[in-house]
C-alpha cells in the first residue's frame, strides 16, 4: 500500500473521530479511550485488515522489542503494547503501527518504540505518532516516523 493511501485513510478516520467523538478531546479522557474510538474509524478505512489496540502478540508469543535499556540480568523481558496496529493476525504482514499521545505530554518513548517496531523483526511498513490535541476545539494530528 502506498503512503498516500494510508494518509487518505488516516485523514478520513480523523474526520469521523472529530465528527462523532470530539467530546473525548474536550473532556481530556484517558488516551486509551481515544485510541479505542480512533481504531474503530480506522477499521472502517482498512476493512480487509485487522485493526487492534494494545495487541501484544506475534503469532502466539508476546511481542518483545528492545526499545528501552534493560539490565542484562533482567529475567522479565518487557512485552510491548502498541497503541493501535493495522496488520494481519497470524501472518507476518504489518502495515501500520500508531503510538498516541495527548498534547503537552512527552513523546520520546513513543518515538523510540515506533522506531523499534519498524526496525526489528516486526517490520511495520509505516509508523505514525498520533497527537490528540486537547486544547481549544481539539484535533488529531499525526507525523510519520
Amino acid at each position: 500500500m502506498e503512503r498516500k493511501d494510508v494518509e487518505e485513510r488516516l485523514r478520513r478516520a480523523r474526520v469521523e473521530f472529530l465528527k462523532w467523538d470530539r467530546l473525548l478531546l474536550e473532556l481530556r479522557v484517558n488516551e486509551r479511550s481515544m485510541t479505542h474510538k480512533f481504531a474503530g474509524y480506522l477499521q472502517r478505512e482498512f476493512p480487509d485488515w485487522d485493526v487492534d489496540c494494545e495487541y501484544n502478540r506475534k503469532f502466539d508469543a508476546p511481542k518483545r522489542v528492545a526499545w528501552k535499556r534493560v539490565p542484562i540480568d533482567d529475567e522479565n523481558a518487557q512485552t510491548v503494547f502498541p497503541d493501535i496496529i493495522v496488520h494481519r493476525r497470524r501472518e507476518s504482514i504489518n502495515l501500520l503501527v500508531l503510538e498516541a499521545k495527548k498534547s503537552g505530554l512527552d513523546d520520546a518513548d513513543d518515538r523510540a518504540k515506533l522506531g523499534a517496531f519498524m526496525g526489528n523483526d516486526f517490520q511495520y511498513e509505516f509508523g505514525v505518532l498520533l497527537r490528540f490535541v486537547t486544547e481549544g476545539e481539539g484535533d488529531v494530528l499525526w507525523e510519520y516516523i
